[in-house]
């Protein structure tokens, strides 16, 4: 079968969806069928651009394809036959950010009508589909509430799992992943402030901007944690990665109401370590159950310190819960082969 994958592109930001997409493509073609990648470019500011963005989109018409499975909006706008959408999230700044005064779409009649455009081309592409999976809970819950469809919940698999491994603790909390604002790795920075010197932080992941980077080594310095706080911020191999989650003590992910659990949290689990959240994290508190699998802090520094020491202080308790992180992600059994079997059903 001769699958197209239909993804958005952000030139020179790669992140959890650019991966999924790169290894669905890889999985499906081990299992036999031919893939390909469509990058369609989306710049979601100003918001007043975004329905000429969604107009290109719908227009396009694809040939020599048998399948298509779309991932995020204006994407999953594409037309086919036989489209399946696993939706990764939706244009949020027309939904619960828009709700939650967070939005760049303004409020007022000009506002207003940007949303009943996008609301109206999400519900047509929503219909048009032969089956909707969500990567999240709290992805389904959203398409429910705002558009009144329903979904089934298919979680990522983990790119690479071989690689996580886990290994004898080194000592220090690891925050990995993309470094801008919306992921606060400043929290845990900050946090470090009210830490015992023993502890250690790695935070290694390629910024977004170099504001996101100048942020993090500002505060390494106004803290004087140069010593304790480890900034490698840099795309890096796999293999980097992998290194740093099995050498963690404990991983931290904090993003503020992100879909899904995130990579950040699934490599963490498949290598035994437990997870450091907050309590307004979104899709991640799934997988994070507060003194079991991890801990739940308020998005706070000193809340989030407290959460950092108990994990120090007790080693071989915090180890013990790596492993039921690892036991509850396992028991979700997001493998390859069943997700592979249900997008092309």
């Amino acid at each position: 079968m001769k699958v197209l994958i239909v993804n958005n592109v952000a030139p020179f930001i790669w992140g959890g969806a650019e991966e999924l997409a790169a290894n669905l493509q890889k999985q499906l073609t081990i299992f036999g069928h031919d893939a390909e990648i469509l990058r369609i470019p989306f710049r979601w500011e100003p918001a007043e651009g975004v329905a000429s963005q969604m107009l290109m989109v719908r227009a396009f018409e694809l040939t020599n394809v048998d399948h298509v499975i779309a991932l995020k909006f204006p994407a999953y706008l594409i037309r086919h036959p036989r489209k399946t959408l696993w939706l990764l999230h939706q244009y949020r700044q027309a939904y619960d950010l828009f709700d939650a005064g967070q939005s760049s779409i303004s409020y007022g009649p000009d506002g207003d009508s940007i949303r009943a455009v996008i609301r109206n081309a999400d519900g047509d592409a929503f219909e048009e589909s032969r089956r909707i999976f969500t990567n999240s809970e709290v992805t389904r819950g959203r398409l429910k509430h705002y558009n009144g469809f329903n979904a089934e919940v298919l979680l990522p698999p983990l790119n690479n799992p071989e690689l996580f491994s886990g290994q004898k603790s080194e000592g220090y909390i690891f925050a990995g992943g993309r470094v801008n604002s919306m992921k606060r790795q400043h929290l845990l920075v900050e946090a470090m402030q009210y830490l015992p010197v023993g502890l250690k932080l790695v935070v290694a992941g390629p910024p977004d901007s170099h504001g996101d980077a100048q942020r993090l080594l500002e505060l390494v310095e106004k803290y004087d944690l140069s010593d304790r706080v480890k900034l490698d911020l840099r795309f890096m191999d796999r293999e980097v990665l992998a290194n740093y989650v099995n050498g963690a003590l404990a991983c931290a992910y904090i993003p503020f109401d992100e879909d899904s659990f995130g990579y950040v949290a699934m490599e963490a689990a498949t290598a035994g370590k437990p997870v450091i959240t907050a309590s307004d994290s979104g899709g991640v508190l799934g997988l994070v159950r507060d003194g079991e699998t991890g801990w739940i802090a308020a998005p706070e520094p000193k809340a989030l310190a407290e959460s950092m020491a108990i994990a120090h202080r007790q080693p071989e308790h915090t180890r013990m819960m790596g492993e039921s992180t690892r036991a509850l992600w396992e028991s979700f059994g997001a493998t390859w082969e069943n997700t592979i079997k249900r997008l092309l059903e």
